[in-house]
């Protein structure tokens, strides 16, 4: 990525670290939660447009994530956010080496199926059990703190903080993934999406690079889902169900498929499109029926920008060197 390329991000972030100052409690709420969500869409992003992986069962690890977070925060007051931390993301990660390990051994469609199968069954032991309290899910009374030699130096139970935290989350993750996209691995990944048959006749171990991806991938969901459950201090099975999972893959295609900038632009753009057609105060009574007007105006969207968000850049680019004389 060029110097440039490091603007937007950087100067994206410097906006998100000064907006509390005008921001109100609904607004506040509003930017956290898009901000989860657009870590939630890099984790995919990296499946989707950098290994060329198209899951459809991805928010089991949202989900997962999430209520490990809510049933160990339950274990104490104040809990350690290290190691619910770790739970949370550790366990995300392990269930996308159970997943990964079975389902990269199928391709195309029957990889998406066989993803979304294992996301069902995921849904449905949280769903149907009272492990997690059933459908009616549970709530987080005690959010995690960071005690550092007798002084609380981070506690998730102040809004500001948690804002702060969730910000910082999401520039590591984009970090993150702009520096895999730039290694060795990541040029491997880029191979594997192109050619895969290629990268084997080339000597190198396809599956094992792609069940990577899917392990940081996953990791990364959960990571989101820690977050998620901690800011909303409740988690109940829907974080697990396949029209979660079909958001976020809407999210990494609104924005622009292969770019990590474009999973942020997603998210924002499909979060804000769902508040404004709920917005009884905008539409009345036909907030009502927004799945209507929401999925009519995402099918637009799709249609007249078939490169996502991130492509009215080029298009304009295009179009002003035509008119150039």
């Amino acid at each position: 990525m060029s110097r440039f390329g490091w603007l937007v991000p950087l100067i994206g972030a410097a906006i998100l670290a000064a907006l509390p100052a005008v921001l109100t409690p609904y607004t506040h709420d509003l930017v956290s939660k898009i901000a989860v969500y657009a870590i939630f869409a890099l984790s995919l992003e990296l499946l989707v447009g950098m290994t060329g992986l198209v899951s459809l069962g991805h928010a089991a690890f949202l989900g997962i994530g999430a209520y490990v977070t809510a049933l160990a925060a339950a274990q104490g007051t104040g809990p350690a956010i290290g190691w619910v931390l770790l739970l949370a993301v550790g366990a995300a990660a392990a269930y996308a080496l159970f997943v990964g390990a079975l389902s990269l051994r199928t391709r195309g469609v029957y990889f998406i199926m066989v993803t979304l199968a294992f996301a069902q069954m995921a849904y449905f032991v949280f769903h149907d059990t009272k492990f997690g309290g059933g459908s009616d899910g549970m709530f987080l009374y005690n959010k995690p703190v960071l005690h550092i030699a007798g002084r609380t130096l981070l506690d998730l139970d102040d809004k500001q903080q948690l804002y702060y935290t969730v910000i910082g989350t999401l520039v590591f993750t984009y970090a993150l993934l702009a520096v895999i996209r730039r290694s060795r691995f990541g040029h491997a990944l880029a191979g594997i999406r192109a050619n895969e048959q290629r990268m084997r006749a080339a000597g190198f171990h396809t599956y094992a690079y792609k069940l990577a991806a899917f392990v940081i991938a996953g990791a990364l969901a959960g990571l989101a889902g820690f977050l998620l459950a901690v800011k909303d201090g409740a988690v109940n099975p829907e974080l697990l169900s396949w029209h979660e999972s079909g958001t976020v893959l809407l999210m990494v295609i609104l924005g622009g498929i292969g770019h990590l900038r474009g999973a942020v632009l997603g998210a924002i753009a499909l979060t804000l499109l769902k508040e404004f057609f709920q917005a009884e105060a905008w539409l009345g009574s036909l907030a009502a029926h927004w799945q209507m007007t929401f999925g009519f105006t995402v099918i637009a969207f799709v249609a007249l920008m078939p490169r996502g968000l991130v492509g009215l850049g080029t298009m304009s680019a295009a179009a002003s060197r035509r008119n150039r004389p």
